[in-house]
């Protein structure tokens, strides 16, 4: 399985699926100037995860999809969202996998976001809260 990684920008979120390191983020801004091909890439790194995952008998290993936005924009939202869904997908022949949805402490807005994705991927979510300017996640 390849690893995929991509700087963040001012407009675009880092990403970094690494799964020798056993490491899946996306985290920062998402804007990006063309957002289906910036969470295209993302789609198709998935539907090529799933297909790996499937593939080895008894695979035990937590696979954690950590989301930790600062922002997103409804563009943005729709692929997110599709994201969460093909990872929910392939959860249901893992339960290994989840995602961890991260969130400033001050921010009830995107906690809101989190679980309405929740709720439309069918998949329970980890809600994970920051507290603004800690590095420290509280749960």
């Amino acid at each position: 399985m390849k690893k995929l990684f991509i700087e963040s920008t001012a407009n675009s979120p880092k990403v970094n699926f690494d799964p020798e390191n056993n490491v899946y983020e996306i985290s920062g801004e998402s804007r990006p100037p063309n957002v289906p091909v910036f969470y295209g890439q993302l789609i198709e790194w998935i539907k090529d995860f799933s297909g790996n995952i499937s593939r080895k008998p008894g695979n035990s290993g937590m696979v954690e999809f950590n989301l930790d936005f600062n922002y997103f924009n409804s563009s943005s939202a729709k692929y997110i969202l599709d994201f969460c869904k093909l990872v929910s997908a392939v959860r249901s022949g893992n339960d290994g996998i989840k995602i961890r949805w991260h969130y400033e402490s001050d921010d009830p807005d995107m906690l809101e976001v989190g679980k309405e994705m929740e709720r439309m991927a069918k998949m329970p979510f980890e809600f994970i809260r920051k507290d603004r300017g800690s590095s420290n996640p509280m749960l």
